[in-house]
């Protein structure tokens, strides 16, 4: 038979605190009347021992008449999970006017975090909330009272997709809706709630407010079952979390029981091969696991747990532990021994920016080093440094054996190479692993942050060499296989010229190289394609063919929208007037550019009005003359020019004038005859 203890069996943070403050109360205060508003703690053994001591458990309708006929000091202890607003309230009011009367505040600091969370976005009237969790349990009771909108109370995905919570959500889908958590519920539960909500509210803000302990107490429950053949849950059936335990615990393995202690533990249930797991709630005593345990099996491994609060620390020991209180300038961590661990900025880490406060939490579980330890002052101080350098040191390693992808920034530019720093640790890049050209200014990484694989590791001197060339290899890899599984012919792609020959330019399409030849860089003839791009240039090409398998790609340039003819026809038609340059002559005619890349004919019929022996007699190369156009073939792409037809149009007006002019005069002569 193989005994497991579940880690985070027992009392959780909040409770231990809760449970050790009233015993405190009751030995330092024999003469007071201590009254728990509601039970402590949900375990009957546990506030058995307490009534013991004098202190009772009451009712929220106790409180007036206490404090009417009290005839010694009270003190009303508010138990872990809270209560409703408007009771601390009176209480809080009762003890500042009353010297004999006095309010210890017990709730569990991630309980009060969610009253902060409800005051805060709750107030403004815009918003509705939602609370995950048992309605008749006192916390979800004191988070409601702190809720100044319209709410639900779900406790599970069931329950949620009830109609009048659907109708709700709908009403509310457009307002910003608020979803908190109790402490204590099961967070793959409550992830599947927020799933659902999301469905219906787009503008819904999740607080994750269930305890991170009891996220890990319910991981671990599930692990724990998994793993084993019989698993016993120690705890009340009143307390929340530990429902939940037995409940995750079932699901995992069949033979699971809640039981209150070991005289619950059910007879012949148990073979000598099983392989037992023991796990509790936060409300249960570690007495009572303990019993458990040794009921189970004579090899009491659980004495030690009995015993931490007694065991020895000394310098240089490893040590892990529950933070219990954050401030500015240190850290106190429960690590089970007489001694209280303290954790400094400068034990945590180099960073003199960096805030203990946004560094830890209470309930974080820590790994230090005990550097300097104090039975007098009950003080042991811890380093989280020395045990993240090993940690670091160890990940780096595995790095190298696995071929992990790593992050950090450049640090330096030194000697042969550039210094990363990443986990800690600073990583030497040889200038041939940098990525940077040879001869290249290594000192422009520095300040950046760079991926990187670890080459070599050195480890009698903890030297790592790492290398940003691999890193770089492998995404523009990568972007080659994404390209050529998505390239298509006619598919655009913005590139940039890489380099230029007498045939064409080189493009760059991220990671891959294509051609755009010369005839396809311009609609007319060029003789280098530096006329028409530069190196660098940034232009939009698209695939005219391609070859995966060698690697080739030809790209064209030139669009439609650029085509001179298209030009052309846009702007001129048949009857139109163009002012065009001559630019060669032939016996039979002169051509001449209308627009560039497109040229028209003038014919020797049609250059004078008179009979010409060549063009050149009339005409000379690069001369700019008004021409006709006179005809548009759009299948050839030919078209046709006059100059005579202008100088005809002339001579017509001309005429036109000089006959006008006689008609005139000779109106005129009549009139004085007349």
């Amino acid at each position: 038979m193989s005994i497991t203890v579940a880690k985070y069996a027992g009392f959780c943070f909040g409770v231990k605190r809760a449970y050790e403050t009233v015993l405190s109360l009751a030995e330092q205060n024999p003469e007071a009347d201590i009254c728990t508003v509601g039970e402590l703690i949900h375990n009957a053994d546990a506030l058995s021992r307490l009534k013991e001591r004098g202190v009772r458990v009451i009712d929220v309708q106790e409180i007036d008449t206490i404090l009417g006929s009290k005839q010694k000091p009270v003190i009303f202890v508010i138990r872990a999970h809270g209560i409703e607003e408007s009771i601390f309230r009176r209480l809080t009011e009762a003890a500042a006017s009353d010297p004999d009367v006095r309010v210890v505040d017990c709730t569990c600091p991630y309980v009060k975090k969610i009253h902060a969370l409800a005051d805060d976005n709750t107030a403004d009237g815009m918003t509705a909330a939602a609370v995950f969790g048992d309605r008749n349990h006192p916390e979800v009771r004191g988070i409601a009272s702190h809720i100044r909108c319209p709410y639900i109370l779900f406790s599970s995905l069931e329950e949620l997709m009830a109609p009048e919570h659907i109708a709700f959500l709908q009403k509310y889908s457009d307002k910003k809706l608020i979803l908190l958590a109790q402490t204590t519920q099961n967070s793959e539960e409550y992830k599947k709630c927020q799933k659902f909500i999301e469905k219906y509210c787009t503008n819904s803000f999740v607080f994750d407010t269930i305890c991170k302990v009891t996220a890990e107490r319910q991981k671990e429950m599930a692990s724990l079952a998994r793993s084993c053949d019989v698993v016993f849950v120690c705890g009340s059936e009143n307390s929340a979390n530990t429902r939940k335990l037995y409940e995750i615990g079932k699901q995992n393995c069949e033979r699971t029981y809640l039981i209150r202690g070991a005289a619950d533990i059910p007879p012949d249930i148990v073979q000598p091969s099983d392989r037992i797991g023991i796990a509790a709630g936060a409300s249960t005593p570690g007495y009572i696991i303990k019993e458990v345990e040794n009921t189970m099996s004579e090899q009491n491994n659980f004495a030690q747990l009995l015993d931490e609060s007694f065991k020895t620390l000394n310098t240089g020991d490893t040590v892990t532990g529950t933070v219990t209180s954050v401030s500015v300038t240190e850290v106190q961590v429960d690590i089970g021994c007489k001694v209280t661990g303290i954790l400094t900025l400068a034990n945590v880490t180099d960073d003199p920016q960096a805030k203990l406060e946004d560094l830890f939490h209470v309930g974080d579980t820590v790994e230090a080093v005990a550097v300097r330890v104090s039975d007098l002052d009950g003080i042991a101080t811890l380093s989280k440094k020395k045990v993240d350098a090993k940690n670091n040191w160890n990940q780096i390693v595995k790095a190298c054996e696995e071929g992990t992808v790593l992050e950090g920034k450049v640090v330096e530019a030194v000697n042969g190479g550039v210094i990363i720093s990443a986990l800690s640790q600073k990583i030497f890049v040889p200038a041939s692993q940098s990525g940077v050209p040879m001869g290249g200014d290594l000192s422009a990484l520095v300040g950046t942050i760079q991926k990187f694989k670890i080459l070599e590791i050195k480890e009698e001197r903890r030297r790592a060499v790492g290398s940003i060339r691999a890193i770089i290899r492998e995404e523009r890899k990568a972007q080659k296989e994404a390209f050529w599984s998505s390239i298509e012919i006619g598919k655009h792609y913005q590139g940039t010229v890489k380099s230029l020959t007498t045939y064409g330019a080189f493009v760059d399409l991220g990671g891959v190289d294509g051609m755009v030849h010369n005839s396809e860089l311009s609609w007319t003839r060029i003789s280098n394609p530096k006329e028409v791009v530069s190196i660098g240039d940034v232009i939009d090409v698209y695939v005219k063919a391609f070859d995966a398998e060698k690697g080739r790609i030809s790209l064209g340039y030139k669009t439609e929208e650029s085509n001179p003819w298209t030009l052309f026809t846009a702007k001129y038609a048949v009857d139109d007037v163009a002012s065009v340059t001559i630019v060669s002559m032939t016996p039979f005619g002169a051509f001449a550019q209308i627009i560039p890349g497109v040229d028209g004919l003038i014919h020797i019929s049609q250059i004078a009005d008179k009979k010409l022996a060549h063009p050149s007699d009339v005409l000379q190369k690069g001369q700019v003359v008004d021409a006709k156009i006179i005809d548009i073939n759009e299948e050839s792409h030919n078209v046709s020019l006059s100059i005579r037809a202008l100088i005809e149009k002339e001579e017509e007006t001309a005429e036109e004038a000089e006959t006008a002019t006689e008609e005139v005069a000779e109106e005129t002569t009549e009139e004085t005859a007349e």
